[in-house]
């Protein structure tokens, strides 16, 4: 995927949703991996052409696992000329070790983005982009579905009263596979994640059961999508013509 066609997919979520607002300060949650460095390049590039002016700063938050390098990450925000700023936890000494957690993802996602929205809000940030792409709007739903019996999929844009902080999901139009090809084209410098348990979550079977179905019945995912953003869903914003 070219630079210009993840523009154009990230440009159609923020006028759609109204996700970028003039003067606003936006944390970027990096996490190392192809996401959410993808993210960083679309607001990077975003930010030098969008007719209302914006800041960026990124955030990491360390889990605390051993051999988590940061240094790639640091470059690319250097070369970008962008803030980077590592929270510092013990949040895997925590639900490993301490709490010795079976299934211990939903924790483990709770603490994290409480660790991002606490530093978010310190450092005088008022919006936080996480790099949600369009299969991880499916996969939720898929998700709710199972395990919920519910048709739900988290929102384009999310106003958390507690904190005073607002979610955006800029990527929520861009395809997994396109992502993969961007991290190619313009080679990403991904960061392995190493937690124990990825790849054998149920966020993970639940794209292996998405994969599945687009390949005996092609277009599925898409029009899974489709339902998902004209389906009413409570708490998502008012969708409104984007431009061009």
């Amino acid at each position: 995927m070219e630079l210009q066609r993840l523009l154009s997919y990230v440009r159609k979520a923020v006028d759609t949703y109204q996700l970028i607002d003039e003067g606003d300060k936006i944390a970027v949650g990096i996490s190392g991996g192809k996401d959410s460095l993808t993210l960083l390049y679309a607001l990077k590039h975003l930010q030098r052409f969008y007719p209302k002016h914006f800041d960026l700063i990124a955030v990491t938050v360390d889990l605390g696992y051993e051999g988590f390098r940061l240094e790639p990450i640091e470059a690319l925000c250097r070369s970008f000329e962008i803030p980077y700023h590592v929270v510092h936890t013990e949040i895997a000494k925590i639900i490993f070790e301490d709490r010795k957690e079976t299934s211990p993802c939903s924790l483990c996602a709770k603490m994290r983005k409480g660790a991002l929205n606490d530093a978010v809000k310190k450092l005088g940030y008022g919006k936080v982009a996480y790099a949600h792409h369009q299969d991880d709007i499916v996969e939720t739903m898929l998700l709710s579905l199972m395990y919920e019996g519910r048709f739900f999929s988290f929102s384009p844009k999310t106003y958390l009263d507690r904190m005073e902080l607002t979610v955006i999901r800029p990527m929520m139009f861009v395809p997994e596979a396109e992502v993969k090809g961007f991290q190619n084209k313009y080679q990403l410098p991904v960061v392995k994640n190493p937690c124990p348990v990825d790849g054998v979550t149920k966020r993970e079977y639940a794209k292996q059961l998405l994969a599945t179905l687009n390949q005996d019945n092609p277009g599925v995912k898409a029009r899974m999508f489709r339902a998902i953003l004209d389906g009413n869903i409570p708490g998502w914003p008012q969708a409104v013509n984007p431009r061009g």
